[in-house]
């Protein structure tokens, strides 16, 4: 059985969905006003491997991956490039994209912004108000009443007194009370605005999600996920929204990736200590940033170094060198490697674990591979089956190894490689190993790792 461990009960939880063979998911996405960083990586590729569990599993997924594309960051970058904000937001969706499938990220099913559900938005603020949940200050702001929802911190585990202790109101705030949080902004000159019964404005952050996911999955879902910083206040806001309108419970399954850090600190762009995406995809290739993320398990902290990514790539070119140049065939277990790998998997998605039963079947097949081809390439199978549902090792083995689409580094393009090795090979059937030395110590220089075998010399990339 599928477990969880639920933000809620600090626990795992066997996974019991909510309508038997189906699974409805929304994760909090990208605020799109400026490239993705590594931390936005990790939750972008934790949640594909949570999807495509679920879906190997037989669930029929509907995983809803949301976009900010108005608040306060986006408004302010828009403002400081003189640029029209949905041309802004509009860029870094394509950026987002372009960045997710370069680390082999699926398309969610659904992808809703923000900005189309502004209907969905008004009529839940609007609900919360009537119930006596929300209320317009002076100063032209919709609040949501904290103290009006006696369940408020239940998935934080913190306690109002002691949050009201520590918390203060700015000057220029009309709250009825320091924890109470903004629904609806009026809009101030040259700021984006929608009309409202409020008046010309728009929305805070907190609402888009409620309104968003219960839109799309209804009052009452299954999985609601999004990195650890988000607990609070944000996710804990969604449940005082989302419940205080419909009534209903929100969400059965809270799930949260811990921080990417660096010299022991989150990694994020309010401490301008992290690395774009795209600044690492030009020295590693995505599969070697998605192997990196999964080699740790979700919930735990992931150290980001060089170091790091080394040992990823070190890993994938074991698994990568175990399936080269075997035939395709029917997959073969003969070894219980599905059953260990599902094990991990369905202990909260242990991927850590799971990656190292790649490895045990990788030797196997390399055991295997003089004395059964026939085995080998069956048990390769498998590695490349149980690899998918991590979104690994879907790359044509020589392709991955001779570089991928990062293509001509270390100097040499694949031509000039493949000459050199015929020349070598010449060199050697001359025997002139000064020569076949010289060519072999030349590739080496340039990072090209020769293997000598009964089916000729192949090469790799270091």
């Amino acid at each position: 059985m599928l477990k969880i461990y639920n933000s809620l009960s600090k626990q795992k939880e066997t996974f019991i969905p909510i309508e038997p063979g189906k699974v409805r998911m929304y994760v909090c996405g990208m605020t799109v006003y400026d490239y993705c960083h590594v931390g936005h990586a990790r939750v972008l590729v934790v949640f594909d491997v949570v999807y495509r569990y679920l879906r190997y599993r037989g669930y029929d997924v509907t995983y809803v991956r949301n976009i900010t594309d108005i608040d306060d960051k986006i408004i302010k970058r828009a403002l400081e490039n003189g640029e029209e904000f949905h041309a802004l937001t509009q860029r870094f969706i394509e950026a987002m994209h372009e960045d997710a499938e370069a680390i082999g990220v699926l398309q969610p099913d659904l992808e809703p912004k923000a900005t189309d559900n502004i209907d969905a938005i008004l009529d839940m603020i609007s609900i919360l108000e009537e119930k006596g949940l929300a209320y317009q200050a002076e100063n032209g702001d919709v609040y949501y009443s904290v103290k009006s929802f006696p369940d408020y911190g239940k998935l934080s585990h913190k306690n109002l007194d002691d949050l009201q202790a520590g918390s203060r109101v700015e000057v220029d705030e009309a709250k009825q009370d320091p924890l109470d949080f903004v629904l609806w902004k009026p809009a101030k000159p040259d700021e984006p605005m929608w009309d409202s019964p409020w008046g010309q404005g728009r929305p805070g952050w907190h609402i888009e999600c409620s309104a968003m996911s219960t839109r799309f999955l209804g009052n009452h879902f299954d999985i609601h996920g999004g990195g650890l910083d988000l607990q609070f206040p944000h996710h804990e806001n969604e449940i005082a929204q989302s419940e205080g309108c419909t009534g209903e419970h929100f969400v059965n399954y809270w799930m949260h990736n811990g921080f990417v850090r660096i010299n022991e600190e989150k990694m994020s762009k309010s401490l301008g200590n992290f690395f774009t995406l795209r600044e690492v995809l030009e020295r590693y290739q995505g599969e070697e940033i998605r192997a990196f993320i999964l080699s740790s398990h979700y919930r735990s902290p992931l150290n980001y170094s060089d170091e790091q990514l080394d040992h990823a790539r070190q890993a994938l070119t074991r698994l990568y060198t175990a399936l080269r140049g075997l035939d395709d065939a029917q997959p073969l277990d003969d070894g219980n490697y599905e059953a260990r790998f599902q094990a991990a998997m369905d202990d909260d998605f242990n991927t850590a674990e799971a990656m190292a039963v790649l490895f045990d079947l990788a030797r196997e097949i390399n055991k295997a591979r003089e004395a059964d081809s026939q085995r080998a390439a069956g048990l390769a199978s498998l590695l490349c089956q149980l690899g998918s549902v991590l979104g690994l090792l879907q790359t044509d083995p020589e392709t991955y190894l001779k570089g991928g689409d990062s293509g001509t580094g270390h100097g040499l393009s694949d031509i000039e490689i493949e000459d050199l090795i015929e020349a070598r090979q010449q060199a050697r059937q001359d025997k002139n190993w000064a020569e076949s030395d010289r060519i072999r110590d030349r590739l080496q220089e340039a990072g090209i790792i020769l293997e000598d075998g009964a089916q000729g010399t192949s090469w790799r990339r270091q």
